[in-house]
């Protein structure tokens, strides 16, 4: 490949991303509101913030809890938030135990509390676990929070709140993700000052 050919690769892709970003911000916004609400409100109260999903939605669940629990812009105190796909013996114990599809209904029954906040993210929205995980915080009294690509499909049907990023490309909608959950971070601390 020609270095002209990977500049058009590039250029190519972060236009593609742009065209993304703009379409999803020129949308309705209320899903977006609503999640900022309910999770600062929820950490105003000294809830805890449950977050999950696999691959990529994995890392950024755990990117999503360090910006609380660490700091996002601004200094302020760390806030209570936990990413479900970050001890590997936890892990590994529930999936080898009761398998895959348990592994977030499990932990949000063990570690969800009545008035905190679950965050499934999925991109496809068919993550089985990831909508179990979001079942089980309805049941026991948790905010659901969805964060869907595509369709948003059951993980985004079974939700309180649902974000959708309505991209074909899984590259495109992981990026919306990423400053989406940016967006929530950055409102949260505001809802807090």
């Amino acid at each position: 490949m020609q270095q002209g050919d990977i500049q058009t690769t590039v250029r190519t892709l972060v236009l593609a991303a742009a065209a993304a970003h703009e379409k999803f911000a020129g949308g309705d916004l209320a899903s977006v509101v609503a999640a900022a609400a309910s999770i600062g409100e929820a950490l105003r109260r000294h809830a805890t913030v449950l977050a999950f999903g696999n691959g990529g939605s994995a890392g950024d669940a755990q990117h999503f809890a360090a910006e609380l629990v660490g700091r996002f812009e601004r200094e302020r105190a760390g806030l209570p938030a936990i990413a479900l796909t970050a001890d590997t013996s936890i892990v590994t114990a529930i999936a080898n135990d009761y398998g895959y599809d348990a592994l977030f209904e499990r932990q949000v029954k063990a570690l969800g509390r009545r008035g905190d906040v679950a965050l499934g993210i999925s991109t496809s929205g068919r993550s089985r676990n990831v909508e179990l995980g979001l079942l089980a915080a309805r049941e026991h009294g948790l905010t659901a929070i969805a964060l869907t690509g595509r369709d948003g499909g059951p993980v985004g049907r079974a939700a309180d709140i649902h974000i959708n990023v309505p991209e074909p490309s899984t590259a495109r909608v992981q990026e919306v993700h990423r400053t989406l959950l940016h967006a929530l971070c950055a409102t949260v601390d505001e809802i807090l000052k």
